[in-house]
């Protein structure tokens, strides 16, 4: 008899699975959030190193420069209550005059870099203007009669310049008081209605002259207008009162454009440059012969064969032409000597000496005899006349003639 399986108990239900936790932005935030960091952090860098590499325009007297030499400090100045027009050139200049109409200034720097015509045209606009270091010929243009007599240079105390005292009736330079103003200096003629202040040893370092309404300010230095000096003595107020006007057309010119030049070439004459072509011709010729490869030497057979009693001929002939005969007397005694030397066991360069003292014991002659007729004295009797000659060449043979 089989026993009875028990039913197995039933399965307790799965319970439900649990959704992702969190809202939908929750999940699109967490998927970007690290790009999102890494982007902003790559714009900041961006941002900073870029702020690190920007170039201000440099220059003396630059209104946008930073440097200690520029004047950006006085342009953010003046325009918190007056419109500044910076410009590069007169013609730009004349159209901002144009747009202020009255009431304008125009301060004019660098003038040396306008040409004779626009500092004229400048000047025939009734404009006030304030001219800085200007040359003799934006004097002669805005200002006459104003000459240049002399500079002045910084008064030094504790290595800062000492600021100078107005000691004029200038309402603008008395207001500002003290201001550092060494520099060129100005004398205006007589009898103009001019006037000078910042007084120095042959002249004012600003002068202001008036022509009818408008008036022309010269000063000798641009220093008070700088940023390093504009916040020291009174400069900053002499700044502000010069330029008291609604709009201020600042005028610093740009460098003349260099216009097409000639080149070296362009500029030597015509025939110069021709004349380089036989030059250079002869150059390569001298480098093609000088360069040529050296052959081996080749043997060639004389024309006609010369007897050597025709070269003795020859030369004695010369001798007798030019009547040399010390030299045909030298040729002589060589002669012998060369002859007779091996034959006395002496060397060719024995000494005169060794020479006669062999000579005379193999002959018997007298030495000083034999001295006479080898190395005779100056002058050389032998030398004297052909007869002479012909004597020293018959001993000269007697005594080789003794030595066989």
């Amino acid at each position: 008899m089989t026993a009875a399986t028990a039913p197995a108990p039933p399965r307790a239900p799965e319970p439900d699975r649990a959704p992702p936790s969190g809202s939908p932005a929750l999940r699109v935030w967490r998927s970007v959030r690290v790009p999102a960091a890494l982007l902003t952090a790559l714009v900041v860098v961006s941002v900073l190193l870029s702020l690190g590499t920007e170039r201000f325009p440099t220059g003396r007297l630059e209104p946008e420069s930073v440097s200690p030499d520029g004047t950006r400090a006085l342009v953010n100045v003046l325009e918190q209550d007056r419109d500044v027009h910076v410009v590069r050139g007169s013609a730009e200049a004349e159209e901002a005059l144009d747009r202020a109409g009255d009431g304008a200034v125009l301060v004019v720097f660098l003038d040396y870099r306008l040409l004779p015509g626009e500092l004229d045209s400048l000047a025939a606009r009734d404009t006030d203007t304030v001219l800085v270091q200007p040359s003799i010929r934006s004097l002669e243009a805005f200002a006459p009669g104003v000459e240049v007599t002399g500079r002045e240079e910084p008064r030094l105390f504790l290595d800062l310049e000492a600021p100078r005292e107005a000691e004029c009736g200038l309402a603008a330079a008395e207001a500002a008081g003290s201001a550092h103003m060494s520099g060129e200096l100005y004398t205006a003629p007589p009898g103009t209605d001019a006037v000078g202040c910042y007084p120095g040893g042959d002249g004012d370092a600003l002068v202001r002259v008036r022509d009818g309404e408008a008036t022309t300010t010269v000063l000798g230095t641009g220093r008070p207008l700088t940023n390093t000096a504009l916040d020291a003595a009174g400069n900053a107020a002499l700044a502000l009162n010069l330029l008291a006007a609604d709009d201020v057309v600042w005028l610093r010119p740009d460098p003349p454009a260099q216009e097409a030049g000639a080149s070296v070439w362009e500029l030597l004459p015509l025939g110069l440059r021709w004349s380089l072509v036989p030059l250079a011709a002869t150059l390569v010729l001298l480098a093609v012969w000088r360069g040529r490869r050296l052959g081996a030497l080749v043997p060639e057979a004389l024309p006609v064969v010369v007897r050597a009693s025709e070269t003795t001929e020859g030369r004695a002939g010369l001798y007798q032409s030019r009547k040399a005969r010390d030299r045909a007397a030298a040729a002589l005694r060589a002669g012998f000597l060369e002859r007779t030397a091996p034959r006395l066991g002496l060397a060719a360069d024995a000494a005169p000496d060794a020479v006669v003292t062999a000579v005379a014991q193999r002959t018997g002659d007298d030495p000083a005899h034999l001295r006479a007729l080898f190395y005779p004295g100056r002058p050389d009797p032998y030398a004297a006349d052909d007869d002479a000659l012909v004597r020293l060449a018959d001993e000269l043979d007697e005594r080789v003639r003794r030595l066989r």
